[in-house]
């Protein structure tokens, strides 16, 4: 992360997200990532002190739900956020008074001192083009948060992801051929997917994920008054290793009484680093 800076922008040109997290096949591949996964992952913030029950709950970039639906079974009150309208199409049908969907670009803001705790999980962040539009979402985080609330960001581990890449794949599944190619550039990783269905033309979607480590967490943690306490490598929350970990999560909290991370505008300010 050569330079950022929280930037507006009518963002016209329509984005990769925008269509491939709408698609069947996106649900479709990802469809192995289940409850059980989801439900340990939270159970293990639980466990560990990093949640505690009764709390706002933001769910940012919630998918289908999975994770906000769990968290509602253990007594918060959860809010999930996204800008897939069929992700959010699925998760409505376990919305109930304690957990409500909404859709949203998580590039807006999205309320001040509203939560006590914001999860982005499953790798929803690190989507945008602009380096500037990373740092906004940590902004609308933090000033999401009330006073000592916390911020959990679940990102794959750049350094393994990139080093472990698997260039070429091909399988069917439900009657569909899907061929996935795979590579990395010096500021993202991508992934390629050419769906292949019966009397259709070829669909093409590529995934474009920034290499964001830690280090450019701890960046924009800093920036928008988040201090990072601590950084785990997996779900089960052990010790984040950079060489062998499959994750990076980072749980940082909100300052009790100290400045505040904006009110809804861009209060991380402009930076740039070396």
């Amino acid at each position: 992360m050569n330079a950022v800076g929280i930037q507006t922008s009518s963002r016209r040109t329509p984005e990769w997200f925008a269509s491939w997290f709408d698609s069947t096949h996106y649900h479709r591949l990802y469809a192995h990532r289940g409850h059980a996964e989801a439900a340990a992952f939270i159970d293990a913030l639980i466990h560990r002190g990093h949640l505690a029950a009764p709390a706002a709950v933001l769910d940012l970039g919630c998918g289908a739900g999975r994770h906000a639906r769990h968290l509602a079974s253990h007594g918060f009150d959860v809010t999930g956020l996204d800008l897939s309208e069929e992700s959010l199409r699925q998760a409505r049908a376990g919305a109930r008074a304690s957990l409500r969907f909404v859709r949203r670009d998580m590039r807006e803001p999205f309320g001040v001192a509203r939560f006590d705790h914001a999860l982005n999980l499953f790798t929803s962040f690190g989507y945008f083009e602009d380096s500037g539009d990373h740092l906004a979402v940590v902004q609308n985080i933090a000033a999401s948060l009330r006073p000592g609330g916390s911020a959990v960001i679940d990102y794959l581990n750049v350094r393994r992801a990139e080093r472990r890449l698997t260039p070429a794949e091909a399988f069917e599944r439900d009657g569909v051929d899907y061929r996935i190619s795979r590579w990395a550039d010096g500021r993202h990783i991508f992934k390629r997917i050419v769906v292949r269905e019966r009397d259709a033309a070829p669909a093409v979607f590529v995934e474009r994920v920034a290499k964001l480590g830690l280090e450019d967490f701890r960046f924009m943690f800093a920036l928008c008054d988040l201090a990072v306490e601590h950084v785990y490598g997996d779900y089960a929350l052990t010790p984040f290793d950079p060489e062998t970990s499959p994750r990076l999560i980072v749980i940082g909290r909100r300052a009790i009484g100290g400045s505040s991370a904006g009110s809804g505008s861009s209060g991380c300010g402009s930076a740039s680093r070396a």
